[in-house]
């Protein structure tokens, strides 16, 4: 037999019309967030590629600076279209915490390491063709494909080069002729490598940069040697040309006189001061004064 003593237990919880209200409320917010994750801007400065990942359609049509519709499923990437830097380099202070610098080899397979930078854009009109090619975004672009064409083109130059010329004279020429096999490799698909330069010196082995620089400097005090040794022969061509000229001047002239005596009387005539002598001995004849 159960006996019923009348206590019931209190139910916990809120109104119904209020635990309504909270459902309606929670189910706008997940709209709403729907609905926003559903755009994507593309910032100033870009172009934005529309891939259809469901579809796995890429839109041929590059997308200006704006907002845009982007459902689940379809994602906007962005390439730049202003000129942009990135540099590959040692320090670790810069744009990655790894060593990122380029190792190639001299014509003899002396290892040499350099730092290396490019700027680049993207050609809007080409822009979907670039990511039909690489299907990633810009800067997985720069750490792969660009990277990698770039390291080769110095890496088949260089193994052209010996260390003196990378070193050198062809250290120039060598980042330029890498520029123009990276420009005509990238450019029909759209990203513009505008140029590619050093971004601080060529790292040589010290006992090899000591045998450069020992050597620089025997040819520049070669070159002050054969300097000194042109100036003196010019020195001395100079005097024996004045000494033959002087010469050839006492000839002439002693030649003159020999046929014209009266030239010496010029010459005393051309040098008196105008007075006579203070004595004259004799019944000799006054300076310059014919008597006959």
């Amino acid at each position: 037999m159960t006996i019923d003593n009348g206590y019931r237990p209190a139910r916990l919880g809120l109104p119904q019309g209020i635990g309504r209200l909270l459902l309606l409320v929670l189910a706008l917010i997940l709209v709403v967030a729907l609905l926003l994750s559903s755009f994507a801007r593309v910032q100033p400065g870009n172009v934005g590629i529309r891939v259809n990942n469901i579809a796995g359609g890429v839109a041929a049509q590059s997308l200006p600076v704006g907002w845009y519709f982007a459902p689940p499923g379809t994602h906007i990437y962005e390439y730049p279209v202003f000129t942009r830097t990135y540099t590959w380099t040692a320090n670790q202070t810069e744009q990655s915490p790894i060593d990122e610098s380029f190792s190639f080899q001299d014509k003899n397979g002396l290892s040499l390491r350099a730092d290396v930078a490019v700027s680049y854009h993207v050609d809007p009109a080409r822009a979907s063709i670039l990511f039909q090619r690489y299907r990633t975004d810009m800067d997985q672009i720069i750490a792969g494909p660009l990277r990698n064409a770039i390291r080769n083109a110095i890496v088949e130059r260089a193994a052209q080069l010996g260390v003196e010329q990378i070193y050198g004279d062809h250290k120039a020429e060598l980042v330029a002729t890498a520029q123009r096999r990276v420009q005509a490799f990238f450019s029909p698909v759209g990203l513009q490598v505008e140029q590619i330069y050093w971004a601080g010196n060529i790292a040589v082995p010290q006992a090899v940069l000591d045998q450069i620089n020992a050597k620089i400097a025997n040819e520049q005090a070669a070159l002050a040697a054969q300097a000194n040794v042109a100036t003196a022969t010019a020195n001395a061509n100079a005097r024996i040309q004045k000494a033959r000229g002087d010469a050839e001047a006492i000839q002439v002239e002693a030649e003159a006189i020999r046929t014209n005596p009266e030239i010496v009387k010029l010459r005393a005539v051309e040098k008196w001061d105008g007075r006579l002598p203070g004595y004259v001995g004799g019944n000799g004849p006054l300076p310059f004064i014919d008597v006959k």
